[in-house]
């Protein structure tokens, strides 16, 4: 008898041991899992990115600006002021490579001798030419007075001779006056000549000239009062000493007007159909990081660009803060938040909480009473945490930011707002395929 009480004994204790095992670990599973509930209020779509200050308005400091003319393309720079220096109207600020121009400038003195000697070398050949030509211009004219004196003297010869002398006079005539209108073109062929090589020589003098006056560009000066900004080349780098600039755009720095300040930045192409101009942006410095300024979006770029060392496509967008800050200094790096729009009074959970089935039904895990269900959500606007519910969800419903234990095959309570706005596509799965049920409840709200 007592063996048999040991036994059914030892049975209940390991049925009380198993039980409380399997309740005790249920109770540590679902201990272990994060509920946050719908959060009801103002739902913020914002934008954050990275840019960087700089002067709305600012003054070049060009180097040479017409080295183009003698294909010159680019140029170096020698040597540079500091960066962030406070200039006064004419004081130096860099100083670039001649020696390129140099050699060009040594050319066109080369070419300027040589056009002035040609000239020279034309005017005494155009001289003796029409000396030439006046001095036969003089011989003719004394071979027809001959001929008419021999012409006047024959009247007592006979008729042939008469008629001979006749006509040497009259070939003497035509000699002479075909000489007259060869000498007229001869003289006019000379004057366009001289013209022509007077104004090549002109040409040359004056672009040698130039040079002359460029040759003193290569010392570059303030134009204007403030403090020096370097400019940044094709690569995005500053351009400092041993730096090349191009001379289609010649600026080797700049003077900006620190009054009006702009935060430059760039929003990828998956964000940027949300910013528009106008909208607000709160604008934080890393220098300062207790100070928070305010701006406008005032343009949004409509060709996008590659920015070096990144593959994605960015679109430039400039943020003008708002009032004047004299701690503000241009280059100073910005975290910007654009606020592209605010909806009042909404639903919404963190996107952790949302799941998706076959890219098609998005759903959430939660509670109905003591039972854990997957409920479809209609998701509205998000944002870079948070997404707007629509429908599915009640306020301060709770909802599990994790997949709770032994729910990854339950059925998905479908909502009738959705019927007819699900994607369809051949690899999504039909209802019965998902194990979904063909009615669920969509009244729980």
């Amino acid at each position: 008898m007592n063996k048999k009480l040991l036994i059914v004994g030892g049975i209940v204790t390991a049925v009380v041991l198993a039980a409380g095992f399997f309740f005790f670990r249920k109770s540590s599973q679902r201990g272990a899992d994060v509920i946050v509930n719908v959060k009801q209020g103002t739902f913020r779509i914002e934008i954050e990115t990275t840019g960087e200050l700089e002067a709305k308005n600012s003054v070049k400091i060009l180097g040479p600006t017409r080295l183009r003319d003698f294909n010159i393309w680019n140029i170096t720079v020698q040597d540079i002021i500091e960066e962030g220096t406070v200039l006064k109207k004419g004081d130096w600020v860099a100083t670039l490579d001649r020696s390129e121009f140099q050699k060009r400038y040594g050319e066109k003195q080369i070419e300027v001798e040589k056009a002035s000697s040609q000239y020279v070398q034309q005017q005494l050949d155009t001289a003796l030419t029409l000396q030439q030509a006046r001095d036969e211009l003089v011989n003719l004219r004394y071979d027809r007075e001959e001929r008419q004196i021999v012409l006047n003297q024959s009247k007592y010869e006979p008729p042939a001779t008469i008629k001979q002398n006749e006509i040497a006079l009259d070939k003497a005539e035509r000699a002479y006056i075909q000489a007259q209108e060869n000498y007229k073109i001869k003289r006019r062929q000379s004057v366009e000549k001289m013209r022509q090589m007077g104004a090549e020589m002109r040409k040359l003098q004056n672009e040698f000239s130039d040079m002359m006056t460029m040759m003193q560009a290569f010392e570059v000066i303030a134009p204007e009062d403030g403090m020096v900004i370097y400019e940044k080349g094709w690569d995005g780098k500053p351009i400092r000493a041993g730096s090349q600039i191009n001379m289609w755009e010649p600026s080797v720095a700049k003077l900006p007007d620190l009054t009006t300040m702009m935060s430059k930045t760039y929003v990828n192409e998956v964000d940027v159909r949300k910013v528009k101009a106008g909208q607000s942006v709160e604008i934080g410095l890393d220098a300062y990081p207790d100070k928070r300024l305010k701006g406008t979006v005032m343009r949004v770029a409509n060709v996008g660009e590659q920015r070096p060392n990144s593959d994605a496509r960015v679109f430039e967008v400039s943020v003008e803060i708002s009032g004047t800050d004299p701690a503000l200094r241009p280059a100073m790096t910005t975290s910007n938040r654009i606020v592209a729009h605010v909806l009042d009074s909404v639903l919404y959970i963190p996107l952790e909480c949302l799941h998706s089935q076959a890219d098609t039904i998005t759903f959430v895990f939660t509670r109905d009473g003591m039972r854990t269900i997957k409920q479809e959500v209609m998701i509205g606007a998000t944002n870079s945490n948070d997404a707007v519910v629509l429908a599915g969800l009640p306020r301060n419903a709770p909802v599990f930011l994790s997949v709770p234990a032994g729910m990854e095959g339950e059925s998905i309570l479908l909502l009738k707002e959705m019927e007819g706005k699900r994607r369809r596509n051949p690899g999504t799965l039909d209802r019965r395929q998902a194990g979904v049920p063909s009615e669920a409840p969509s009244d729980r709200q």
